[in-house]
């Protein structure tokens, strides 16, 4: 692997970690403040707290699938009232914007309209949508994530009952419902062609399941959120889970080949942190697919023919473009990529892989387990930029890869705090 820092390549042992080498690249991560999340006034994270270095690439704004990430870090470590002031701040959004939900429950919004869903990139600032920009907001993942921490944060007693939070929850449940999310195309994780994706499903199934076990766990809740809903999210996750088990291994399994992908990174959340995937068998063939297909040298591709950020994105595109919605003409961007193999590599998926085998190393108690898990994470600090910084890819620029501007993003450091969690949590 190439280490794009070399103070932290001189800090990773050869071999095996102990408590004092962790915390010894720990200190030096915190002194240069690669884990110190930027938060708006609302309580929400932008996808970078790059500031001038980010502008006109609406990267800015808020994601609710970024901010879902960035709220969990902060549980996994202890500051479960910041997961919970990101709940609420998305709570207010939803509500403001509960016509979203209600006109397609009712029938008078069509689905199939993307701007006429629940939004999912908006201003963190104001909590508003962006006026009339066009987006792929068909993103059943990113509500899922939402289900799925909120009942998180419920059951483990920091998110206190709530009647606005559980009226968000019961909607969505009736939304989910209404789309039938179990057949319904989105854009799924990375805002493109839509289409029947094994990652958006399970996700959706990851927070019923969560909301199920939080009904199970808690009067006070099952109260706010009544029986009626209860069977209802046990009827969809059934539906969910069936659905997600004819499309596994693959992402997307119909038969129109734009529609058809073995491998994708995205399936990668669905083994961590979403615990969706619990075969261990089709864990480990999604992971062998990940990194024998995937994975590079300096980040892992999110799928094969992937042309955002490809080669001299910046010199073909001019900024207004790099980051538009291209759901309905991604071939015009496909148009970029000269071969496969040289798509961008994501630094999402490393910290991922390592925080999972993590846990796996702690129920199995395998060497091998924890061999991945360490050379995974080595990856991790390995993508970490030589002035200290997460970046969200790195991609060819005049045949060398480099990070794009999107530094630091912000959903790659709360993966890198779970990662090194996951480490502290093995050695102890």
């Amino acid at each position: 692997m190439t280490f794009h820092n070399s103070g932290l390549a001189g800090l990773v042992p050869d071999g095996n970690f102990c408590a004092a080498d962790l915390q010894r690249i720990r200190s030096e991560l915190i002194s240069h403040d690669t884990l110190t999340f930027v938060r708006l006034p609302s309580g929400l994270y932008s996808a970078s707290s790059g500031g001038k270095a980010i502008a006109g690439t609406g990267y800015a704004n808020v994601w609710i699938r970024d901010n879902i990430y960035v709220a969990y870090a902060h549980h996994v470590v202890g500051s479960s009232h910041v997961a919970v002031e990101v709940v609420r701040a998305l709570t207010t959004f939803f509500s403001t914007y509960r016509r979203r939900f209600d006109d397609i429950i009712s029938g008078a919004a069509d689905p199939d309209d993307a701007t006429l869903r629940p939004h999912v990139r908006f201003d963190g600032l104001t909590l508003s949508e962006i006026g009339d920009e066009r987006w792929a907001h068909a993103q059943n993942d990113a509500l899922g994530y939402f289900l799925w921490l909120s009942s998180t944060l419920a059951a483990a007693g920091a998110l206190k009952p709530d009647a606005e939070v559980a009226a968000v929850l019961t909607r969505l449940l009736r939304y989910l419902d209404a789309i039938r999310f179990w057949q319904d195309e989105d854009s799924g994780h990375w805002e493109e062609r839509r289409k029947l994706s094994a990652s958006s499903i399970g996700t959706v199934v990851a927070g019923l399941d969560a909301f199920l076990a939080l009904m199970r766990q808690s009067t006070e809740w099952r109260e706010q959120c009544t029986q009626a809903f209860e069977s209802l999210a046990s009827d969809l996750a059934a539906r969910g889970r069936q659905a997600l088990d004819t499309i596994l291994p693959q992402e997307c399994a119909q038969l129109a080949s734009a529609k058809n992908r073995r491998y994708d990174a995205a399936l990668l959340f669905l083994l961590f942190p979403l615990q969706v995937v619990t075969d261990e068998a089709m864990a480990d063939l999604i992971l062998h697919d990940v990194r024998k297909y995937l994975a590079g040298e300096h980040g892992i591709r999110r799928y094969l023919g992937d042309s955002y950020w490809a080669p001299d994105y910046e010199d073909r595109l001019p900024a207004a473009d790099r980051t538009r919605d291209f759901s309905d003409d991604i071939e015009a961007r496909d148009a970029l990529l000269p071969r496969i193999g040289d798509e961008a590599q994501w630094c999402l998926f490393d910290p991922i892989i390592s925080a999972y085998f993590g846990c796996r190393y702690r129920r199995t108690g395998s060497f091998a387990d924890r061999e991945q898990q360490i050379i995974h994470f080595n990856r991790t600090l390995a993508q970490i930029t030589d002035d200290w910084r997460c970046p969200e890819l790195y991609y060819l620029r005049r045949s060398q890869y480099v990070a794009n501007p999107h530094v630091p993003l912000q959903w790659t450091q709360a993966n890198l705090v779970v990662a090194l969690d996951e480490m502290r949590a093995s050695l102890d």
